[in-house]
C-alpha cells in the first residue's frame, strides 16, 4: 500500500516523499483513512511505529479542507496533549514537517521550563494546531489566554504515560473546556483498566486499532541481561561502551541523582556524556539531546520521564542501567530502540536486589531475557540479598543486601511507591533471603 491510497492530500503526499516514506506503518494505514472520515480512534501501538505521523496528516488534511477563522485571531481547531516537553516539540515538529506546503496550518507547542510570555503572543496571532503539556496548558487556561471552545479534534498521546505521571486530573479539566462535539484520538503503548475506563468518558463509539501485542516487547530488540554487583555497574557500562565501540548510548537511571552521577563517571572514564531529566532546564535539555543526536555525546543518561516520547532515527543501544520498579516501563525503555524497522539492542545491568524485578518483566513481555555474565565482572556469589520490605510510608519498600554496613545516612536504596497489593503478592514468595543465582 502506497500512501496515495489512504485518500492525503497531494501537499501532504509530497511533504511525505521529502521525508523519504514511501510505504505507511500498520498502524497508519489503519488510522489515517479513520481519522479524515471523523472517527473517534484508540490506537495501540509501540513506540517507534509511526503513530504521530498516523494523527498528524489526517489532521491536517482535515483542517486544509475546513479553513479557519478569517477575523482577527484564528481558534484552536485541534489540541494534542502529550506528557513531556520533548513529546510536544517533536510533535509539533512533525506538525511544521507534514503541513509545510499548507502554508495557511498554523501550529504551536507550549510546555513549561520555558518564558511564559512568548507562548501568549504567539497564541495572540492565531494557532489551528496546540500542542501541548497539560501543567502549562492549565496555566494558559487560568489566565485565559487560550480558548478552546472551537477544538473539532482533540488528541491524548501517550495516554498511558499520562496516567503514570498523574496527569489524568489534569486531563478531566482540560476536557471541561472543550466543546462537547468533537472528534477523539488516543493513542497508548498499553490499555490499562484505567485508560480504558478515561476513554469511555470522553470518547464516541471509538474504532480500536492495535498494531502490537499488549505489553509486548518488538522483535527487532535483542535483549540480554549483565548479572552483576551493583557497585561494579559503572565499571562495566564503560567497560560495554569502550569495547564493543557503541557510538550512541540511552542509559536509563531511576534517580535524577544517579543520572548526574553516572554522567560524571562516564567522562571521567573518557567517554563524552550527559544527563536529561526533569531538575534540568528545558534549554540545558535541548542541548544535551541535539547533541547526543548529532553525534557529539556517545551517552544520555535519563530518567523514565525525561526519555518519554525521544525521537531518535535507528537509535542502535538501550541500557537499562537499573531496572523499572514497573514493569511495563522497561517495554517504554527499550522501544526507543528497534524503531521503524531498524534493529536494535537493550542490555540490562542486573544486581542481586533486582531479581524480584527482572521476573516481574519476564512474566509480562512472556519471555525469557538471555543472561551472559561478563569476564571480569561475575557476581559475588557471597553477596545475598534481604526480601523487600514495607517501609514506613503506605506502599515504600526497600531492600538492602544482608552484608551492607548500616551507616547514618546509608540505608540502603528505596523504590518509589507501588500498590502494596501488588508487591505483596510478589514478596510473599521470597520468603528468605536469597543470593544471585539464575
Amino acid at each position: 500500500m502506497s500512501f496515495s491510497a489512504l485518500g492525503l492530500r497531494a501537499e501532504l503526499l509530497l511533504a511525505v516523499g521529502e521525508q523519504g516514506y514511501t510505504e505507511p506503518t500498520p498502524i497508519q494505514a489503519q488510522a489515517i483513512p479513520a481519522v479524515i472520515k471523523g472517527r473517534d480512534l484508540m490506537g495501540g501501538a509501540q513506540t517507534g511505529t509511526g503513530k504521530t505521523a498516523g494523527f498528524t496528516l489526517p489532521i491536517l488534511q482535515r483542517l486544509a479542507e475546513q479553513p479557519g477563522g478569517t477575523h482577527g485571531r484564528m481558534p484552536v481547531r485541534a489540541l494534542i496533549l502529550v506528557p513531556t516537553r520533548e513529546l510536544a516539540a517533536q510533535v509539533q515538529a512533525s506538525v511544521y514537517t507534514y503541513g509545510k506546503h499548507l502554508p495557511k496550518i498554523r501550529s504551536l507547542s507550549v510546555y513549561g521550563g520555558v518564558g511564559f510570555h512568548p507562548q501568549v503572543q504567539a497564541l495572540k496571532r492565531g494557532i489551528d494546531i496546540l500542542v501541548a503539556t497539560p501543567g502549562r496548558l492549565l496555566d494558559h487556561l487560568s489566565q485565559r489566554t487560550v480558548d478552546l471552545s472551537k477544538v473539532q479534534v482533540l488528541v491524548l498521546d501517550e495516554a498511558d504515560r499520562m496516567l503514570d505521571m498523574g496527569f489524568i486530573p489534569d486531563i478531566r479539566k482540560i476536557l471541561a473546556y472543550l466543546p462537547k462535539q468533537r472528534q477523539n484520538l488516543l493513542f497508548s503503548a498499553t490499555f490499562s483498566d484505567e485508560i480504558k475506563k478515561l476513554a469511555d468518558g470522553f470518547m464516541h463509539d471509538p474504532l480500536l486499532v492495535e498494531v502490537a501485542r499488549r505489553n509486548a516487547t518488538a522483535e527487532l530488540i535483542a535483549q540480554r541481561v549483565h548479572p552483576v554487583d551493583r557497585e561494579k555497574k559503572k565499571d562495566l557500562l564503560a567497560h560495554l561502551i569502550a569495547s564493543g565501540d557503541w557510538k550512541q548510548v540511552l542509559v536509563f537511571t531511576r534517580t535524577k541523582h544517579g543520572a548526574n552521577n553516572l554522567a560524571e563517571k562516564l567522562v571521567k572514564s573518557g567517554i563524552r556524556a550527559d544527563a536529561i531529566h526533569g531538575n534540568k532546564s528545558q534549554p540545558a535539555r535541548t542541548r544535551a539531546l541535539a547533541e547526543f543526536k548529532a553525534g557529539k555525546i556517545r551517552v544520555l543518561v535519563a530518567t523514565d520521564i525525561a526519555a518519554r516520547g525521544l525521537d531518535i532515527d535507528e537509535l542502535p543501544h538501550v541500557v537499562n542501567f537499573e531496572l523499572p520498579h514497573v514493569a511495563n516501563d522497561y517495554v517504554h525503555r527499550i522501544g526507543r530502540t528497534g524503531r521503524a524497522g531498524s534493529s536494535g539492542e537493550a542490555v540490562s545491568l542486573v544486581c542481586v536486589d533486582e531479581l524480584g524485578l527482572l521476573r516481574d518483566i519476564e512474566r509480562l513481555t512472556k519471555r525469557e531475557i538471555r543472561k551472559e555474565i561478563v569476564p571480569g565482572f561475575e557476581p559475588d556469589p557471597r553477596i545475598r540479598a534481604e526480601p523487600i520490605v514495607q517501609g514506613k510510608r503506605g506502599g515504600q519498600q526497600q531492600r538492602r543486601p544482608s552484608n551492607a554496613p548500616h551507616k547514618a545516612g546509608n540505608r540502603g536504596q528505596h523504590a518509589p511507591r507501588q500498590p502494596a497489593s501488588r508487591a505483596g503478592g510478589r514478596n510473599s514468595r521470597d520468603s528468605g533471603r536469597r543470593s544471585f543465582a539464575y
